[in-house]
């Protein structure tokens, strides 16, 4: 009896060192001295055994060592030191990593660690005014951002990690993997293109050829009657923009906005996977149209309004990241321009933007014929997946196509002999 009560008594004064030994808390208030960085606590949720909110102090030009600084949020969501991290580099905001339970597919996937980091210069990772500047919002310096991140928190985690983002966030995933091949063992990223102009001729063509005739027919016609009969429809445009608080003196008026809505349907159309059924037909009415217009391709996308909320986005695609123009060709006798508009009106107030391709062919060679462990996802009939990354026999790299899939195409919603094997490479290479 005497000896069962000895063990037991040692159990317990284990059990809480063992716990204590799985938490990170420690470590990151030791690494925050060192590396000049913030942190707190957040709810768990019900998927991680703890989360924290951390704000890394990262420098505006990180090769200038005069250089000022800024806050960059990071999401820390943590189940165990010896288990793999996913890294997850958004493209915009990180909004969503505040949620207890946001859990990216491939850290399920994995049972790993995760980390959100949000990309620079979108709020709340913004310079402060006085030192604000958009030359340093650069395709390298958020690579160093993100090397840095990496560099600090594989203090803590030993095991192999894992880089992944959807969109501009998977373009983000690639940058990194071009400039630091080694901070990750695996690069994953998800409806990510490879643009190498601000009028991406690809997409041009691709929109010319995507889904059945039928549908690209109907999409055209009910371009043309919205721009052919403009008089009757732009005051329901502008109507339904004032109850939203939408202006448009950056684009040049309310009219050339709505014509930019009209030719965004097609791209936007695809991008987002919609039914030709929801087109409307000649026995619509004028506001029925303008609802629809307003659904697919937005309103607000180019408003003043819209253009703030995205301005990061938008410079970024104007001086590197490249971009889609909109083909007026089919539709010149019934608008104002004279040639392909282009997105130069989003340029922040005077600032003079040129576009730099440099980068993204030198990225592009390296993917094609140089990277590792890399895997692709795209949807066929999303607009950008006409400038994704066209592998070679070069690398062990993949890259999975979903039939009719749209930018909403996601590693668990491939076919399921596509979504088997990925699983099962993803594993494999994690190990």
């Amino acid at each position: 009896m005497k000896k069962t009560l000895i063990l037991f008594i040692g159990l317990v004064l284990f059990l809480p060192s063992l716990s204590f030994a799985q938490s990170i808390d420690k470590a990151l208030e030791s690494l925050s001295k060192e590396y000049n960085f913030t942190y707190e606590t957040l709810d768990k949720g019900d998927v991680y055994n703890e989360r924290y909110l951390l704000w890394f102090e990262q420098e505006l030009a990180p090769k200038n060592p005069d250089s000022k600084t800024f806050k960059q949020r990071v999401f820390i969501s943590h189940r165990d030191v010896k288990k793999p991290v996913v890294f997850v580099t958004e493209g915009y905001w990180a909004s969503y990593a505040e949620y207890p339970n946001y859990s990216n597919q491939i850290s399920d996937i994995l049972d790993a660690n995760q980390i959100v980091v949000e990309h620079r210069f979108f709020p709340p990772s913004v310079p402060d005014s006085s030192v604000f500047d958009w030359k340093y919002l650069t395709i390298e310096n958020a690579a160093m951002d993100h090397h840095r991140i990496i560099e600090v928190l594989k203090h803590i985690y030993k095991e192999k990690w894992l880089s992944t983002g959807i969109s501009k966030g998977g373009q983000t995933a690639i940058y990194h993997k071009y400039f630091y091949p080694n901070d990750v063992a695996v690069s994953v990223p998800i409806v990510a293109p490879i643009n190498f102009s601000t009028k991406e001729q690809r997409v041009f063509n691709f929109l010319k050829t995507v889904g059945t005739d039928d549908c690209r027919k109907k999409i055209k016609d009910f371009q043309i009657d919205l721009l052919k009969n403009k008089k009757e429809y732009l005051p329901i445009f502008k109507e339904l923009a004032e109850l939203n608080h939408q202006t448009y003196n950056k684009v040049g008026g309310v009219s050339k906005a709505y014509e930019l809505t009209v030719f965004e349907y097609s791209f936007a159309f695809w991008q987002w996977g919609s039914s030709c059924d929801i087109i409307p037909d000649t026995k619509v009415t004028a506001k029925e149209k303008i609802t629809n217009l307003d659904k697919i391709s937005g309103i607000n996308w180019i408003s003043d309004q819209g253009i703030a909320t995205q301005q990061p986005f938008f410079y970024q695609t104007m001086s590197e990241f490249g971009m889609y123009a909109y083909d007026i060709s089919d539709f010149k006798p019934w608008v104002s321009y004279d040639e392909n508009p282009q997105f130069t009106f989003t340029f922040p107030e005077g600032v003079d933007v040129v576009f730099k391709p440099e980068v993204h062919q030198k990225v592009d060679y390296f993917v094609r014929h140089e990277a590792k462990n890399m895997i692709f996802v795209v949807g066929e009939y999303d607009p950008w997946s006409s400038s994704s990354v066209d592998l070679t026999y070069s690398t062990n790299s993949l890259k999975f196509t979903k039939p009719g899939g749209s930018h909403t195409t996601r590693i668990l919603n491939l076919p399921k002999q596509d979504k088997e094997l990925l699983i099962k490479t993803l594993k494999d290479w994690m190990k």
